[in-house]
C-alpha cells in the first residue's frame, strides 16, 4: 500500500484539498497520512486541526513552527523551525509521495524537507502569479522541486512547462474548490445567520484582506481605506474574514477588532469561518471585497461580482465578475459602485469560471495511482521549449 502525504497549514488550503482527502481516506489501496501545521495549530488562528477531526480524518503528524510574531524575522525563523520539524516528520513516517498545494511558507519548508529527503512531490495550483507577493517565488520553487503538476487551468499548466517541466507530469484539472461548491449542500441563509450568531435580514458584504507580502509597510493604511470605503455603504452589513499569519497579518486584525466593537450591529469577524459556513456566505453574499483568492477562484461561481484591492493578486487569470481597483479610499468606493452595478444587470448569472474542471479530484487520484505504480525517482530532465528565431 503506498502513502500518501497530505500537507495542510491554513484553514483555506484545507478546504480546497478536502474532496481530495476524502477520496484518499477511502481509498482501500492507498494510505493517507495527513501531517497538520502552520495555523491549524496555533489558538491564535483558531485551532482549526481541530475541524479537521470533527470531519472524520485521523491526522499523522503535527508540525509546530508559528512563532508569535509576524514580522519577516519572525516568519523567516518559523520556516526554519518548519524544515526541522518535516525533517523528523518524514524520517518517521516515510511517504511515498507529498501533496502540496499552494505557496505559503509553510509549503516551501515542506517542499524543501521532502526534496533533501527524495520523496516525490505532487504540487496542486502551480503555474499562477500573485505578482504583488512573496508567494510567486515561493509557489515556482515549489514547482521545480515537484515531479507531478496538477493546475487549474490550461494557461497554468503551460507556464510549468515553460519553467522546464516535462509536459507529461503537468495535467490541468481546474480548481478543487470548485468541486466544493459543486458537491457540498449548503446551509440556508437561515440556518447560515444562526450558525454564525449574526443577523443577515440585510444584503452583506463578505470581506478578506490580507497584507500584501511585497510591499513595505503597507498593510495598515490600505486596510484603513478600506474601512473608510466601508462606511460609506451603511445600508450593507459586513463579514469580515481574518487574514492569514503573513507578515503584518496582526496588524490587520487588530484593525478587524477594533472597527467590531464600534460597529457591533452592522459587522462580526471570524478567525475561520470553516468551510461549509464560509461558502454558504458566499452564496448569499452581495459582493466579495477585499484580495483573498478565494474572490477569484471561488466567488464567480456563485456569479457574484469581486472587489479586487491592489496588487496582491495581480498577475492571476480573471472573470469578467473580477473588478480590480486600486487601494485609496476613492478606488475602492469605486469599485464597489461597479459591482453593484454588475450585480444589478443580471450578467454573470450565465458567466463559467474560468477555473472551473471536470471530475478534478477524481482525475487527480488517477493520476497519482498511475505515477505510483512505476519505479519512481525525484530525478528528472529539463524540458526545453524551442523558441522562434
Amino acid at each position: 500500500m503506498k502513502k500518501i502525504g497530505v500537507i495542510t497549514g491554513t484553514r483555506a488550503e484545507y478546504g480546497l484539498l478536502k474532496p481530495l482527502i476524502t477520496k484518499l481516506n477511502m481509498a482501500v489501496d492507498l494510505e493517507l497520512q495527513l501531517i497538520v501545521t502552520g495555523m491549524h495549530l496555533s489558538p491564535e488562528f483558531g485551532l482549526t486541526y481541530q475541524e479537521i477531526e470533527q470531519d472524520g480524518f485521523k491526522i499523522k503528524e503535527r508540525n509546530e513552527m508559528l512563532l508569535s510574531s509576524d514580522t519577516p524575522n519572525g516568519i523567516t525563523k518559523s520556516m526554519g523551525v518548519a524544515i526541522i520539524g518535516f525533517a523528523d516528520i518524514y524520517t518517521r513516517i516515510a511517504p511515498d509521495i507529498v501533496i502540496i498545494l499552494g505557496d505559503r511558507y509553510e509549503a516551501f519548508a515542506a517542499a524543501s524537507a521532502a526534496m533533501i529527503h527524495r520523496i516525490p512531490i505532487a504540487h496542486i495550483h502551480g503555474g499562477e502569479l500573485t505578482e504583488g507577493l512573496i508567494d510567486d517565488p515561493i509557489r515556482h520553487s515549489i514547482t521545480k522541486m515537484s515531479s507531478l503538476h496538477f493546475t487549474s487551468t490550461e494557461q497554468y499548466r503551460q507556464r510549468v512547462i515553460q519553467l522546464g517541466e516535462q509536459p507529461t507530469t503537468v495535467v490541468n484539472v481546474g480548481a478543487l474548490g470548485i468541486e466544493n461548491i459543486k458537491e457540498q449542500k449548503l446551509l440556508s441563509k437561515q440556518d447560515l445567520a444562526q450558525r454564525i450568531d449574526f443577523s443577515l435580514d440585510k444584503p452583506y458584504f463578505i470581506v478578506t484582506f490580507h497584507p500584501v507580502t511585497l510591499e513595505d509597510n503597507t498593510a495598515e493604511v490600505q486596510f484603513e481605506n478600506l474601512l473608510n470605503a466601508l462606511d460609506t455603504f451603511t445600508e450593507y452589513r459586513i463579514i469580515f474574514t481574518k487574514a492569514n499569519a503573513d507578515t503584518d497579518g496582526r496588524i490587520v486584525n487588530s484593525l478587524i477588532d477594533e472597527y467590531i466593537v464600534k460597529n457591533k450591529e452592522r459587522a462580526v469577524a471570524f478567525t475561520s469561518l470553516g468551510m461549509l459556513r464560509y461558502l454558504s456566505a458566499l452564496k448569499y453574499c452581495e459582493m466579495v471585497i477585499g484580495n483573498s483568492s478565494s474572490g477569484i477562484l471561488e466567488a464567480p461561481s456563485f456569479h457574484i461580482p469581486t472587489v479586487n484591492i491592489g496588487d496582491r493578486q495581480a498577475g492571476r487569470m480573471k472573470g469578467k465578475s473580477i473588478i480590480d481597483c486600486g487601494w485609496t479610499t476613492e478606488e475602492i468606493v469605486h469599485g464597489i459602485q461597479r459591482a453593484q452595478i454588475l450585480k444589478r444587470c443580471g450578467d454573470l448569472q450565465n458567466d463559467v469560471n474560468v477555473y472551473e474542471g471536470k471530475d478534478t479530484s477524481e482525475t487527480i487520484m488517477k493520476v497519482l495511482r498511475n505515477y505510483l505504480m512505476k519505479d519512481n525517482s525525484i530525478k528528472k530532465n529539463f524540458y526545453d521549449i524551442e523558441w522562434e528565431k
